[in-house]
């Protein structure tokens, strides 16, 4: 979507400044990991208009491979209106109804658009814009089972999209076909039942999950595997906007994974990306390169552990 980012700290109806962005759970995730040196592809719509064009110039600036796009000449490219202030809750008004993004189709999802991707990164949203979109987002997982990569699945809850029903009826079995799975603690608890630790055990045991990440309320992040949990806790930083932070850590523990590194190393440059997020405006100002997340990292994590059990 395009985003229309309200000037620092004002109400969203009394704003008369708006700095136009790129915003998109996906699609940050893309950026995150084209910034911090990986080859990022993003499937998806816009329209055929100047927010279309915007998005895709946006996301190509970052590195991101966006080949697989189709831009619409019917549908417009979904708006996203938003205030910032960081010690109250955010405005957010969507326009996405009837979007280019919400006529995504099964036909945009070829074997050719996943050969030889690794993981295939997707979250709820999509697959809540439509029945169509729903269909999409199956016909990805089973593209990216028949390519041989791993399916990372965020459920990214915004309760705007749909009731509590909906989100249990179309993402909850969603969470049983990722192989790696990164949810808020609520989320988990919305769509499985139950606590957010039980349902993390239930993905590993009765799903595909090979590892499962639980955000929780106080901002501390867990990881379970069959193999034990590791703990990892916030980093302290001042707190500009705290959007974006979720998709900023599915893309840091994402490039650890893509490395090979271990799940605490991992949880540690999660945390980072997402800590280095909310200190700067918009979606993706804050997210860092490589070597700016090590500085970063080095910083933070002198005499700060994660707690393996």
């Amino acid at each position: 979507m395009l985003l229309m980012l309200a000037e620092p700290g004002m109400p969203l109806e009394r704003a008369t400044h708006f700095r136009r962005s790129v915003a998109g759970a996906e699609s940050n995730v893309a950026a995150g990991l084209a910034r911090l040196g990986h080859w990022a592809r993003w499937i998806g719509r816009v329209g055929d208009d100047p927010a279309g064009e915007a998005v895709l110039r946006e996301l190509r600036a970052d590195g991101i491979d966006v080949s697989c796009a189709e831009m619409d000449p019917q549908a417009p490219t979904g708006l996203l209106l938003r205030d910032s202030h960081p010690h109250r809750a955010i405005d957010v008004q969507y326009y996405r109804g009837g979007s280019a993004a919400s006529l995504l189709s099964p036909a945009q999802i070829t074997p050719e658009a996943l050969a030889g991707v690794r993981v295939v990164h997707v979250t709820g949203i999509t697959p809540m814009l439509s029945e169509q979109a729903a269909q999409a987002t199956r016909t990805l997982i089973e593209r990216a089972r028949q390519a041989g990569a791993a399916v990372s699945f965020d459920p990214n809850v915004r309760r705007k999209l749909g009731t509590d029903h909906d989100w249990m009826r179309v993402v909850g079995p969603l969470l049983r076909e990722a192989d790696l799975v990164l949810a808020g603690e609520d989320e988990l608890e919305l769509l499985l039942g139950g606590g957010a630790g039980e349902g993390a055990k239930a993905l590993l045991t009765m799903g595909r999950a090979r590892t499962v990440v639980v955000k929780r309320r106080d901002h501390t992040a867990v990881a379970h595997t069959a193999e034990g949990q590791w703990e990892q806790p916030p980093f302290e930083v001042p707190l500009v906007d705290p959007v974006g932070a979720g998709d900023a850590f599915a893309a840091g523990w994402l490039s650890a994974w893509l490395r090979g590194r271990d799940e605490p190393t991992a949880l540690a440059e999660a945390a980072c990306v997402a800590a280095l997020v909310v200190q700067a405006p918009a979606d993706t100002d804050g997210l860092p390169t490589a070597a700016a997340r090590d500085r970063a990292l080095s910083g933070f994590t002198r005499g700060t552990d994660s707690v393996h059990r």
